[in-house]
């Protein structure tokens, strides 16, 4: 294959990616970074100057979300578009959709049609909320999905009304999911020869993602509540004032509790009644924060970070984006990089956040433009020159 390979731990498999906007590119992705053989499949319908549902081609959205694949387009409205993609579907390893869960049957490109074609293809979906069921031809969005999966009714500060979680949670985990998903099914074809059909959700991944507050209620019928910058559990964890801004302060248990007093400068404070055991911290919360406080706003955050954490008190800066971007340790970890590319136009993404010591992940293609590489996918895939030639006449690539 000559197209650059991000990783050699996936390079054996090929993806034909068919998602957009965010959750489907989010799977992709991780697809990608790890070295399969990613296909961009363009419908000819898009905007070939540059705007994509999410934003424009040449964005940040689109760059970091489409980073390592290669692009082709395709008319999957037309017979003959049909027959080309059943033809690549053969010989893929993976397709991944994020359509309304109508729309591929429709297309004819949905699970039952391309395995029949392929018995060994693994068929990643992901939806709004199911693939059946009474809401299934809904559409999905990421804030609809916080709202109706719980997040926004324990987000935000008691008695201000729901709050969205500031990044599209449910669109991130869903694609993680199903990324997960399709890899487990490759494994597991190693065994049983065939593929199968991964199925995920918004509605889905936004519950699982509740965790311990969702098993809370369904062990003890608990309903969490929104508790604003406090732990709902773990007291006192929360943000804090200082001199010149705020700090995270975070105690688990009884020990780091006596730990994080004795280090503020008021050990009476794990003594107190008040204060001595979880349920009475619980109880005391507000009390005991702005106890704490008190104390916390007479030197700067630069000083508590450092005088905490060398007591063994979890705790850190709260930053902006760019701040973070420059901490020290974000930098160690390499989380922003480069993608090299022959045109020196900056491309700077955000990078994986897993290291592998033996086939690392690492950028090796700028996010293609539009059906960038149709004519090279096509030949790989055995069409001649000639059968590209006529595709290209009649509109279908």
């Amino acid at each position: 294959m000559p197209f650059p390979q991000a990783s050699e731990a996936l390079s054996r498999f090929t993806v034909l990616d068919l998602t957009r906007v965010r959750s489907g590119p989010t799977c992709v992705r991780q697809l990608a970074d790890w070295g399969a053989n990613v296909v961009k499949v363009d419908a000819l319908t898009e905007d070939a100057g540059g705007e994509q549902p999410g934003g424009p081609r040449r964005g940040s959205d689109f760059q970091n979300l489409h980073r390592n694949k290669r692009a082709m387009t395709l008319n999957l409205k037309d017979e003959r578009g049909l027959a080309v993609f059943k033809r690549l579907a053969a010989k893929a390893d993976v397709v991944v959709e994020n359509f309304r869960p109508d729309v591929k049957k429709k297309l004819g490109i949905d699970y039952e049609s391309l395995a029949a074609i392929n018995p060994r293809i693994v068929y990643g979906s992901i939806s709004g909320f199911g693939q059946d069921g009474p809401y299934h031809k809904r559409p999905g969005f990421d804030q609809i999905a916080q709202g109706m999966g719980g997040l926004m009714s324990i987000t935000g500060a008691p008695g201000e009304g729901p709050m969205r979680v500031g990044i599209p949670v449910a669109d991130l985990t869903a694609g993680l999911f199903c990324a997960m998903g399709i890899l487990t099914a490759l494994l597991e074809r190693e065994v049983s020869g065939k593929g199968q059909w991964v199925q995920t959700s918004l509605l889905q991944a936004q519950i699982f993602m509740l965790d311990f507050q969702a098993a809370r209620w369904l062990m003890e019928k608990e309903v969490a509540k929104q508790a604003g910058n406090n732990h709902p559990t773990s007291i006192p964890t929360g943000v804090f004032k200082t001199s010149d801004g705020y700090i995270n302060i975070a105690t688990t248990g009884g020990r780091i509790w006596e730990r994080c007093a004795q280090a503020i400068g008021a050990p009476e404070l794990f003594g107190h009644p008040a204060y001595a055991t979880a349920p009475a911290r619980s109880k005391n919360r507000d009390a005991l924060n702005a106890e704490i406080e008190k104390r916390t706003v007479t030197k700067s955050t630069e000083t508590w970070v450092r005088e905490l954490n060398e007591a063994g008190v979890p705790c850190g800066p709260i930053y902006a984006i760019d701040q973070m971007f420059q901490d020290p340790q974000v930098r160690h970890l390499a989380m922003a990089e480069a993608v090299p590319n022959e045109k020196n136009r900056p491309v700077h993404v955000v990078a994986q956040p897993v290291t592998l010591s033996r086939t690392p992940s690492k950028m090796v293609a700028l996010p293609p433009e539009f059906g960038e590489h149709t004519d090279e996918v096509l030949k790989e895939f055995g069409f001649t020159s000639s059968e590209i030639a006529t595709l290209k006449e009649a509109r279908v690539v």
